[in-house]
């Protein structure tokens, strides 16, 4: 594809966008792609790039060009993104020229649009902090509660691009022969810092296509996340509950850590999610697992109660950690789901808490850099639940790094661990 015609299917994917702003903006693009299967590979990621960046500064890009008195529009974003930052500058009138498959000449607005914004930079004094900061003007309080000093430098972290981070299947698989296996088709990958299984691939690379990944011994999963699975501990032997499975990424990790010895069962409240695990954990060689759909009026926790050695709950949430990846997801968050999500952890917790066998452990984890969902939901479960308490890990009974917890309770972010934002507390139900 021409640049010009690059351009144009990313002010397509744009207007697509903000005709359904509720749906996350990467099943947009995937749905996107596979109607247009003619746009190469290299043609997605040039798109999507430019895309992502205009998503990263919506609210910067929206105040500039409202204080110059223009209107906000998919051609307007790409045009003020072009003027104000300068790794992203270039000439419109060489792209919006009408010819094939380019977009439309600049009008008269549009030009002026382009001339008053160009050379001013993406930031500007007169800003109000949240838009600065890229964030919901209700959610900044809150973000400051939990970053304090280091706010900025936080948010600014989660304003860059996401790592690409593998697992290694120790099923299958170590991390140097897996390592060897990616650089034979040409993909360069390090070990990761803090997980003993992570390897790290520089830039975007078809990793479902490679050899590695079809034959399970590799895993698309962030750093964090397999920390959260390192937190758990999951042994040969153990019985282990993976309470909100969803499509089982923590679920085939822990199957790992069991050698597949031992039993797991993975639920979730969606058949599809759960059908979709099927493929994932028959690539990765597990045999020690079940699903199990949760539905109301179910008895199967019930007769299970007080059962399992680990019981994981991989709660849903704002997903606030997550925001390199799903830059959209900031504009779709409201106050309300905020409220809505703390509650259905809190009842998820004292439901996941009754399968947990006298001696055994629960790990509540979450997404979110926010306190309400983590830290303050831990103290408001202890408080309700006298028979557990934090656990300090020791390098023993979990995989976890030394002195990444020292309370029982782990914070990841991407500028302190270059990681995505997650969070973990390891509580032990009493032995009596």
């Amino acid at each position: 594809m021409t640049p010009s015609a690059r351009l144009s299917a990313a002010i397509d994917l744009l207007a697509a966008m903000e005709a359904t702003p509720q749906r996350p903006a990467d099943a947009l693009a995937n749905a996107f792609f596979r109607e247009r299967r003619y746009i190469g590979g290299g043609d997605r990621r040039a798109i999507s790039a430019r895309v992502w960046r205009v998503l990263r500064h919506w609210r910067r890009l929206h105040w500039w060009i409202e204080r110059v008195g223009g209107k906000v529009t998919p051609r307007t974003l790409v045009l003020a993104m072009m003027a104000l930052e300068p790794e992203a500058r270039e000439n419109p009138q060489h792209l919006f020229t009408g010819e094939r498959y380019a977009p439309l000449g600049l009008i008269g607005s549009e030009s002026s649009l382009y001339a008053q914004l160009e050379g001013q930079g993406l930031l500007h004094p007169d800003m109000p902090p949240a838009v600065r900061l890229e964030v919901p003007d209700w959610l900044l309080p809150r973000l400051e509660r939990t970053f304090g000093d280091g706010l900025e430098a936080e948010l600014a972290a989660m304003d860059g691009e996401a790592t690409l981070d593998l697992r290694v299947n120790l099923l299958k698989s170590d991390r140097p022969t897996a390592r060897a296996a990616l650089e034979g088709e040409g993909i360069h990958a390090v070990d990761t810092t803090l997980s003993p299984w992570g390897l790290r691939v520089a830039g975007r690379q078809p990793i479902t296509s490679c050899a590695a990944f079809r034959s399970g011994l590799i895993e698309i999963q962030d750093e964090g996340s397999q920390l959260v699975v390192a937190a758990v501990g999951a042994r040969p032997g153990m019985r282990v509950l993976d309470y909100c499975a969803g499509a089982a990424g923590k679920t085939l990790g822990m199957a790992m850590t069991m050698e597949n010895r031992g039993h797991i069962v993975a639920c979730d409240v969606s058949e599809p999610r759960l059908e979709g695990a099927v493929r994932r954990l028959r690539r990765a060689g597990v045999h020690n697992a079940e699903r199990h759909l949760l539905v109301a009026g179910d008895r199967w926790a019930r007769r299970r109660s007080g059962s399992f050695d680990r019981v994981l709950v991989d709660a849903p949430c704002t997903g606030t950690g997550t925001w390199r990846r799903n830059p959209d997801a900031r504009l779709r968050l409201r106050e309300q789901d905020l409220m809505e999500l703390t509650e259905k952890q809190a009842a998820i917790m004292d439901r996941a808490a009754a399968l947990v066998r006298p001696g055994g452990r629960m790990v509540y984890a979450t997404c979110s850099v926010l306190r309400e969902e983590n830290g303050d939901q831990i103290a408001a479960f202890l408080a309700r639940n006298p028979t557990f308490s934090l656990v300090v890990p020791d390098g023993a009974d979990d995989d976890l790094p030394a002195g990444l917890s020292t309370d029982g309770q782990v914070s990841l972010t991407p500028r302190q661990h270059h990681t995505d934002g997650f969070f973990a507390a390891i509580m032990q139900r009493d032995a009596g």
